[in-house]
């Protein structure tokens, strides 16, 4: 701490702040370091067991419905009347997994909710919605790719 003295013989105190950020400067360097070393953990010696180990089922479980109405699971063709005990015989044998769930452009939207609830009956709780990725198109202001249609400008606001 420096002391300065004013002409009227009062004294004034300045602390020196600089070796205190010094200090705090070390010290955060320090944690920094030190940080991924504490997350590494205590080394034990884990017990053997004899259980099946359980992991990720091979395939994914990917449900498609087709152009023309079918629906596919993984490879496999199934009437619409099966798919619930189908699912839940994979869901049995493998545990339960998400539901990638696919479905042609060109199927109705009925068709696609209607698939979604058979899903959803065979007592799968995590589906997910596949669908294509299109750069050109999820860009705004990219230019049309060749043969689509010009999306219409907005209609003007109206005024009071």
């Amino acid at each position: 701490m420096s002391m300065a003295v004013s002409s009227d013989s009062e004294v004034k105190a300045e602390p020196n702040v600089t070796p205190m950020i010094d200090v705090m400067l070390v010290l955060l360097i320090i944690f920094m370091v030190a940080a991924p070393l504490m997350v590494a953990g205590v080394p034990i010696e884990l017990p053997k067991t004899s259980a099946a180990r359980v992991g990720q089922s091979k395939k994914p479980m990917v449900v498609t419905l087709t152009a023309d109405g079918r629906i596919q699971v993984r490879d496999e063709f199934v009437d619409r009347g099966r798919l619930v005990s189908r699912l839940q015989d994979i869901r049995a044998a493998e545990g339960d997994a998400v539901v990638y769930v696919r479905g042609d452009k060109k199927a109705a939207y009925g068709d696609v909710m209607e698939l979604l609830g058979l899903v959803g009956q065979s007592g799968s709780s995590r589906v997910s919605l596949l669908s294509q990725h299109s750069p050109t198109e999820a860009q705004p202001g990219a230019a049309p790719s060749p043969g689509a249609a010009p999306s219409p400008a907005p209609a003007p606001a109206p005024t009071p």
